[in-house]
Order: structure tokens, then C-alpha cells, then sequence
């Protein structure tokens, strides 16, 4: 059975024609499941829509037009274009063969300027590596219609046998091989070996680069100037990091209620959420909601919301400063109380929805990044926020890394605070960000301290992640005498690293404690080295991920960040008491897994956590 994406749920089905309904029900049941086939996904610089987009190892791409046109109202037809009886008269459209031919020649000459999709030796050596075709699918017309009404010599210019399937060819009986001879005849080049999986991935990260994992070289890749070519050869990456097909055909599918989706670290959550919110941005009239905990992760995700185009539409806050919008947007006092000022931020929000001065349903859609850091009342309050109508809400959630909560776990249940996530819950296990040595190591020194568990439909379990990246380094643990001598230390690997090659950007210290990060960045400035210390709300509020600075901030002001080298600081001033062991394990966890590349650790007084860390270096 071949997976179609997005899947053949009421979403999809609801936006089909019934003629397409019935294209995909018959290429899902009569292709093997090594077919991928992608319905009404655009494509090319234009954003164009074929229907149908349908891969395969050995066959190649297939581009499919499909018609729901009936005998009675096509009144005309030239190569170009066709004449149609409609309620409103005659009208001309563009010829559904040339239509699919302009999709294919497009993505052709996209995906021929990847030398590593072209074939490297023999007579067609720079061609593209493998098959393509284009045809159309007619499906209330059959083919002794056609016959009928046009006589063979005129159809072979028009309406080529080879290039269209009929209603009577896409029944539920129809045969497998059959229906797939048809669809290959389709094709007007037979050549190529069989596609590799990295050679599937580099074509899927052409085609949709809204999937793109690490968008390195970003160039207009359907740009037709010399200039732009020239440009895409020079950044095209050797190695590419897209969605897999879970990650895709979650990320498209998306949308009807509610969703609650458990990823391990760099398994692309919050790349799925900027997804949605690039999908829901086309479809809502009210404004959509982006919640997290972390101020830094917040404007991350601000900045890149910012990035494209969605700003107006999409509000992405930190909790407890949308909590102080409510209050300041409604005219609402703040609770007395001997509570801390967020503490009654919060409950004065939930008074006032309660008492109607704040009114619910003021979003069309409300995404939740970082869902294991948020306290039971306050995902019962955000819920209501959600207008009924829409109902879309997606919660993205991992245990190991819950750095807020003193115990593993949410310590309730997701249904008890209204987010309906039983048997609407998806895991994913592949870690995408870690090269598998930093991976391996993280996870080896956690798993001391924090053990996978099973759960029900209705909680979310730790789990142990998978590593699909690349190799590299093993994590180095230097021992220092002095915190003084790891900032030494520190500023000699930093400044090596960048007399490498490594942009001052793609680097970054993350500290333990307060007064760390303060005399770490005091270093800096005497080394006149660029840096940007998030050493308050302020600067979290504006951190800009594309600066081009070494970043310098707490462990805790990371989550959700990465940059391709990482030197943690002070770890042996981490409070290692029984008491708040598996919560500082855990914020050891999230800083160590925002290395992509290459991960240092330093320390100097002695605790549970140094001891451990120089073990697991010294057994990986």
C-alpha cells in the first residue's frame, strides 16, 4: 500500500474532488509501499499544485493531472488549452497534458542542478539520475467516450492513449499491474539506476523546503537566471537533514482537534510547530497563539515567525508575558496577595476569564512548545482560549526534558486540564540535531539518573531517543583547578575554533550558575571577542539566533536552541543534593543536547555530576 501525504483522513478527503478521492484511494491500494505519492503540495518558485506527485526507487517521478470533467461539457480542445460548458458559460482553461508537463520540467531542471541527482558517467553524464513523466487522469470520461468523440489520428496529437487514464480504468476492481503498466507508460524517458534513501531525501528537500530540517543554503533553487544557478551550485549542501516521512506526513496532517506530539530532543518539534503555524497562517481568520516557558526560545521563535511574513497573524509569547497582555489588554487589576508577582499575574488572568472580564476563544489555534514545563492551571487556562469552531490545538512535549518540575513527569493528567490527546498522541524517537558520539553520551549519563517508563494514552513517557545524525567528535570533560581557570580554558577553545573557520555565531557558553555567565562575559569583552550574554529578560526578549556572536547564556535559557559547538561551564557547582538530582540530571540533558557538532564540558569543584560525566567520557 503506498503512503500518500498528506494521509486520506476527513482533512484531505474534505478539500478532494470526488474524482481525485477516487485517484487516491486506487493509487493507495494498487501501488506497493515503497510509493511515495504526494497529493496538492505545491511546488516550484510559482507554487504550483499538481494533484499528484508519485516516487519510486526504480521508476522515478510521476506527475499526475486529474479532471473531473464529464463528456457533455468538453466542447473544445487544442493542444494548449480546452473549451468547457459551465453554469456560467464557456470558458477556456490550459490543456490538463501541458499543465502537468509545466510541473514536470520545472522540478526537472530544478533537481538536475544537484550534481549528486545526476548521472556521473557514460553518454548522458550531468542528466538527471532517473525517470520522469507526466499524465492525466480523466474520471468520469471513459475511454470509448473519448474514442467516439475524437478519431485516433487527431487524439494522438491531443489526448495521446499512452498519457490518460479513464473512469473505467480507475474502478475498485481494477488490476494492480495493470493500472501500474499504465501509469509507467506515462513516462517518456526509461533510464537511471535505482534511487538511494539519501538520493529520496535530497528530491524531497527540493521539492519542499518547508520540510528542511538544517536549511543550509537557502537559494531560490527554482530561479531561472545564470546568476541564481551559478549561486544554488555554490551552497548546495553535500549533506542534507529533512523531516522523515513521520515527521512530514504529521506535519501535513495536522489540523482537526486536538494533538499532543512527544518528541526526544532535536527530533524537529518545534521545526513541525513553525511548520503548522505557516499552514494555519493561510487558513484562520482569528489570530493564532505560539505559547512556551523559555523567554529565550520564545523569541526564537518570534524572530523566525517574523522571518516569514506571519508576524501579523501569529503571536508567540513567553506564558507569563501573555499572561500581563491579558491583563494590560483588558483593563484587568492585579490580585493582592503575598504571592510572587507571576504567581499573581497568573491567577488574576484566571480570575478574570472566569468572571467573563477576559473572554475565551480569542484564537483560532493555540501551539504550546515546551508543554512538560507548563503547571496544570495554566494549560487549563490557555486551553479555553481556543475558539471551538477550529478547535486546533497541538502540544509538544518531552519528559527529559522537564527542567521546571522537581519529579519526572506532568504529575496530572492531559485530559483532566481539557487537552483531549488519548489516541491523538505521536512519538518520535529520531534525533536529528546530535551527532550520535554527543547523543550517546548525554543519554548514557541521564539514563543514571532517569529511567524510560511505559505510560497510557493519556500520559506521555520517557523515552530514549534514536540517533539519526551524522558522526563526530566524542564530548570532552576538562578538569580545571578554578572556575577562573575553565573561562581560561574556555576562551582558548573559542578562539581556536574560530581561527578553524567556525563563525563566532555558530558557538556558545552555557553556564550553571548566575555569576558565571557574568564573569564569563567580562572575559569576553577583554578578548574582544563578539558575544551577546542573555544575562537578563531583557536580553532574552530579543535574542536574535541569526547574530553572528558567540552566545552566552544559562543552561535553562537554551532549551530549544542549538548551535554547532557548545562548552558547558561550571557543572561541579550544580546542587547535586537527592532532592534536586533528577532535576539538575535533566538540565544537564538539555544543555548538553544543544551541540550539534561538537560538545565541551568543564568543571572544577568536585560533585556527583563531575564524577559521573568523567566516568561516562572515560567508558564511551
Amino acid at each position: 500500500m503506498a503512503e500518500i501525504i498528506p494521509p486520506l483522513n476527513r482533512q484531505t478527503l474534505g478539500r478532494m474532488t470526488s474524482g481525485e478521492k477516487r485517484v487516491a484511494r486506487r493509487l493507495q491500494a494498487l501501488l506497493e509501499d515503497d510509493y511515495l505519492v504526494w497529493f496538492d503540495i505545491p511546488v516550484g518558485k510559482k507554487r504550483r499544485y499538481p494533484d499528484f506527485i508519485i516516487l519510486h526507487p526504480s521508476r522515478g517521478l510521476l506527475f499526475l493531472e486529474v479532471k473531473d470533467w464529464k463528456p457533455e461539457t468538453l466542447k473544445k480542445i487544442s493542444k494548449s488549452d480546452v473549451t468547457l460548458l459551465t453554469d456560467t458559460g464557456l470558458v477556456t482553461r490550459p490543456h490538463p497534458l501541458e499543465q502537468a508537463r509545466q510541473y514536470t520540467y520545472n522540478v526537472v531542471g530544478m533537481l538536475s542542478r544537484d550534481p549528486k541527482l545526476c548521472q556521473t558517467t557514460g553518454a548522458y553524464k550531468g542528466n538527471l539520475a532517473m525517470p520522469y513523466g507526466w499524465g492525466v487522469v480523466f474520471t468520469n470520461i471513459t475511454r470509448k467516450q473519448i474514442e467516439k468523440a475524437i478519431p485516433h489520428d487527431r487524439r494522438e496529437g491531443l489526448l495521446p492513449d499512452h498519457l490518460i487514464i479513464y473512469k473505467d480504468e480507475i474502478t475498485e476492481n481494477a488490476d494492480a499491474e495493470k493500472f501500474q503498466e499504465q501509469l509507467w507508460g506515462m513516462f517518456h524517458y526509461r533510464f537511471g539506476d535505482i534511487l538511494t534513501l539519501p538520493q529520496i531525501d535530497r528530491i524531497r528537500w527540493h521539492l519542499f523546503p518547508e520540510i528542511r530540517i538544517d536549511d543550509c543554503g537557502q537559494a531560490d533553487i527554482f530561479a531561472e537566471a545564470d546568476e541564481e544557478t551559478q549561486r544554488l551550485e555554490q551552497t548546495l549542501p553535500d549533506i542534507i537533514k529533512i523531516m522523515d516521512i513521520q515527521q512530514e506526513q504529521l506535519a501535513r496532517s495536522l489540523g482537526e482537534g486536538h494533538r499532543v506530539i512527544h518528541g526526544v530532543a532535536g527530533s524537529g518539534k518545534t521545526l513541525i510547530l513553525g511548520y503548522r503555524c505557516l499552514h494555519l497562517a493561510q487558513m484562520m481568520n482569528k489570530p493564532i497563539l505560539v505559547l512556551c516557558f523559555n523567554v529565550t526560545l520564545a523569541a526564537k521563535l518570534r524572530a523566525f515567525i517574523t522571518d516569514k511574513g506571519i508576524g501579523g497573524q501569529v503571536q508567540v509569547y513567553h506564558f507569563h508575558d501573555w499572561c500581563g497582555q491579558q491583563l494590560k489588554s483588558y483593563h484587568v487589576e492585579l490580585l493582592e496577595s503575598d504571592k510572587p508577582f507571576w504567581e499573581r499575574q497568573v491567577k488574576s488572568v484566571i480570575a478574570a476569564v472566569d468572571k467573563g472580564h477576559i473572554p475565551r476563544a480569542q484564537y483560532g489555534a493555540l501551539l504550546i512548545d515546551e508543554g512538560h514545563d507548563f503547571e496544570a492551571e495554566w494549560l487549563k487556562l490557555v486551553v479555553q482560549m481556543v475558539d471551538p469552531e477550529t478547535n486546533a490545538l497541538l502540544l509538544l512535549y518531552d519528559d527529559a526534558q522537564s527542567i521546571y518540575h522537581k519529579n519526572s513527569g506532568l504529575g496530572f493528567s492531559l485530559s483532566s486540564v481539557g487537552i483531549r490527546g488519548k489516541g491523538r498522541t505521536t512519538i518520535l524517537r529520531l534525533n536529528y540535531r546530535n551527532t550520535r558520539e554527543i547523543l550517546h553520551f548525554a543519554y548514557t549519563f541521564a539514563s543514571h539518573y532517569l529511567y524510560p517508563k511505559s505510560a497510557d494514552d493519556d500520559h506521555i513517557p520517557l523515552i530514549e531517543p534514536e540517533a539519526a545524525g551524522n558522526s563526530g567528535p566524542a564530548p570532552v570533560v576538562h578538569q580545571s583547578s578554578n572556575l577562573q581557570e575553565e573561562i581560561a580554558y574556555a576562551l582558548k577553545c573559542l578562539t581556536k575554533w574560530h581561527q578553524q573557520g567556525i563563525p563566532w555565531g555558530d558557538m556558545a557558553v552555557v553556564y550553571a550558575e548566575g555569576s558565571q555567565g557574568h564573569k564569563m562575559a567580562s572575559q569576553l569583552r577583554t578578548a574582544d571577542i563578539p558575544h551577546t550574554w542573555l544575562g537578563s529578560k531583557q536580553y532574552k526578549s530579543t535574542y536574535n539566533p541569526s547574530n553572528k556572536q558567540v552566545t552566552v547564556l544559562t543552561i535553562h535559557s537554551s532549551k530549544g536552541l542549538e548551535f554547532s559547538r557548545v562548552i558547558m561551564l561550571g557543572i561541579g557547582q550544580l546542587n547535586d543534593s537527592e532532592a534536586r538530582q533528577a532535576q539538575n540530571v535533566r538540565l544537564l540533558y538539555v544543555g548538553m543536547t544543544r551541540a550539534q557538532e561538537c560538545l565541551l564540558i568543564t568543571t572544577s569543584a568536585e560533585n556527583t555530576f563531575s564524577r559521573k560525566l568523567r566516568e561516562v567520557s572515560q567508558s564511551v
